[in-house]
């Protein structure tokens, strides 16, 4: 590591892929309940598996955007973390209020808004959390260089703060709450987010490519501009049968649509830069997960939010299977894959093992990635057949279900293959190290070392 202070990333990790594995245990318990309707009724009922599973994903998200940023920071700011003490002490503050909301689900303690089940307290707790994140990434940013990658990675940060705010206005109108409720889902994973996305993944590029900065820097702003500008007004997909203005189905689908450009433009510039850069970097799952993250989410996000996006579509698939598909894919591609690609990076520094257990993190890379793409080839296929049954021929909603019976047991079965290659990649981050030596210009397995 170039700067001591980097090491804060470590715990980040840490918590985020033991959250990472919970997640995924809860997504089994709900898919298994798909597969089977009467598994576990009298133990968990499957909204608080559905809002364990998706209540663990942003948290780990969050907290993985934190370590990730504590990890970056110093090399592009020039200057060591203004307190690691601080560090520490938000990283307990959430962890704290994220298990406190998990255990509360189990006993029906929730506000009951999905994605922001979080009593008011938790909020509270989660809010200190991410000012205090927030002043100390921003007092080491302010003290340091101020690079494109930093800036943009802080601006996405603070206005994913500033919009989840909004999780604490809940009106009683149900039409005039979910208006508001998209400006945090959705203008979070579809707007800001994508800033958070971008920057890392430019930090990615720039270490392992060593395509000059300028040249990284134009086209990170580019990405910048095209995520604001579509998904600001592409929020608008969301307001299409929630009462509001008829105005804003234009607007959506005209926006919406744009969404897709960002995410292509991530993928021209990846594979743009790792030609014209070097290809040798001994990281080669690095590498891999660099160049995943931005072709997956491609498809994911654009090519899978283009195909309902559309409101005389969307009027037949929303809610549907078709949505499930979408964000599966869209949540993994765009950023579960790229904080797993800077852990994949930043690792072997931060256990001082340099490389490590790279064919073991691409197996996991394939098996999780395979996994995920066949559990939306399937979710994509019962939604197209949910769709015209239940909106077109107007089946009723129950036995339209007993008809998707094979595509949940497929789902399932790619919900376990997603498990393997978790436990494979947590394995390659936190097992025995097995250190590689260069010979001859190859890599070669020199033997297993204990942590």
């Amino acid at each position: 590591m170039k700067y001591e202070t980097q090491k804060v990333a470590l715990p980040f990790f840490m918590v985020a892929m033991a959250l990472f594995a919970l997640q995924i245990i809860f997504g089994l318990l709900s898919a298994t309940v798909y597969a089977w309707p009467d598994f576990m009724t009298g133990i968990m009922p499957f909204n608080i598996m559905r809002v364990s599973h998706t209540n663990l994903l942003i948290v780990w998200l969050l907290i993985g955007f934190m370590g990730c940023t504590y990890y970056l920071m110093p090399e592009e700011a020039e200057h060591e973390i203004a307190s690691p003490t601080v560090a520490y002490l938000q990283l307990a503050i959430f962890a704290f209020a994220g298990a406190a909301a998990l255990i509360g689900y189990q006993f029906g303690i929730h506000e009951g808004r999905e994605f922001l089940e979080q009593p008011f307290w938790v909020k509270v707790l989660i809010t200190i959390s991410f000012l205090l994140f927030l002043f100390n990434t921003s007092a080491t940013l302010a003290k340091g260089r101020k690079t494109a990658i930093n800036m943009v990675l802080m601006l996405g940060l603070w206005l994913a703060a500033i919009f989840w705010l909004f999780a604490f206005y809940n009106p009683s109108n149900l039409a005039v709450d979910k208006l508001y409720w998209w400006w945090v889902v959705h203008l979070w994973v579809e707007g800001v987010w994508e800033l958070i996305m971008a920057s890392l993944l430019g930090y990615l590029v720039i270490k392992m490519t060593g395509v000059d900065r300028e040249v990284i820097e134009k086209w990170l702003y580019v990405i910048v501009g095209l995520a604001l500008f579509s998904g600001l007004l592409g929020t608008g997909h969301h307001y299409y049968w929630i009462g509001a203005p008829s105005y804003w189905q234009p607007i959506g689908s005209i926006f919406s649509t744009l969404e897709i450009a960002p995410f292509f433009t991530m993928v021209l510039f990846a594979f743009t830069m790792f030609w014209k850069g070097r290809r040798n970097h001994p990281n080669k799952a690095a590498m891999l997960w660099t160049l995943g993250c931005p072709t997956v989410a491609f498809f994911g996000a654009g090519v899978w939010g283009f195909m309902h996006t559309l409101h005389w579509v969307n009027y037949y698939s929303h809610g549907t299977q078709v949505t499930a598909a979408h964000g599966h894919l869209a949540f993994y591609g765009a950023y579960v894959m790229i904080i797993l690609g800077v852990m994949t990076f930043a690792m072997p520094s931060l256990r001082r093992s340099q490389p490590y257990n790279q064919v073991m993190n691409m197996w996991g890379f394939w098996i999780m990635t395979g996994a995920m793409c066949f559990m939306t080839f399937t979710l994509t296929f019962a939604g197209v057949v949910q769709t015209h049954l239940q909106r077109v021929l107007g089946m009723n909603y129950m036995e339209v279900q007993d008809q998707l019976g094979l595509f949940y047991a497929m789902r399932l079965g790619a919900g376990v293959a997603v498990a393997i290659g978790a436990g494979l990649l947590i394995y390659a981050f936190f097992g025995p190290r097995r250190l590689q030596v260069p010979d001859s210009g190859t890599q070669m397995t020199a033997g297993p070392e204990s942590a």
